[in-house]
């Protein structure tokens, strides 16, 4: 049996949550919101950033942040456990507006159920990315 990658069935449960997990983050820089569609549960949760949010749409409004795109995405280490896929990765983002661009580093855990993703966890560095594209000051905080 060949499934729809030309891989063989025989592919554990483990590489194909890795493969998932890699076409979600593919989303990113593709903007595909049907492709997103295909990998994440409707009502995904999402933990990080000291929030918790539940649904689609989180992941969706990232994707397509107007006046922000994804130019390269590099996975840094890629580990499977189970039905948990934890990725650390970076991803080098542009302001369209002045075309600034910066990488941000993220670490993230997902859970899997049934091919899709259906929990995650993770922190990028969101201060770095902003201060990167000059949209905080770039010197340090005073507290």
């Amino acid at each position: 049996m060949v499934d729809r990658d030309g891989a063989g069935a025989a592919r554990t449960e483990q590489e194909r949550n890795v493969e998932v997990v890699r076409r979600y983050l593919r989303t990113f820089v593709t903007k595909d919101l049907a492709e997103l569609a295909e990998v994440v549960a409707e009502d995904v949760e999402i933990y990080g950033s000291g929030s918790a949010v539940r649904g689609r749409s989180y992941p969706e409004a990232a994707v397509s942040s107007p006046g922000l795109t994804v130019l390269d995405q590099r996975i840094l280490e890629i580990f499977a456990a189970e039905d948990r896929v934890v990725v650390s990765m970076a991803q080098t983002y542009r302001r369209d507006a002045t075309g600034a661009t910066t990488v941000q580093s993220a670490c993230k855990m997902y859970r899997l159920a049934g091919g899709r993703i259906v929990q995650f966890w993770g922190e990028q560095d969101t201060y770095g990315l902003l201060r990167g594209l000059g949209l905080l000051p770039d010197g340090p905080i005073v507290f």
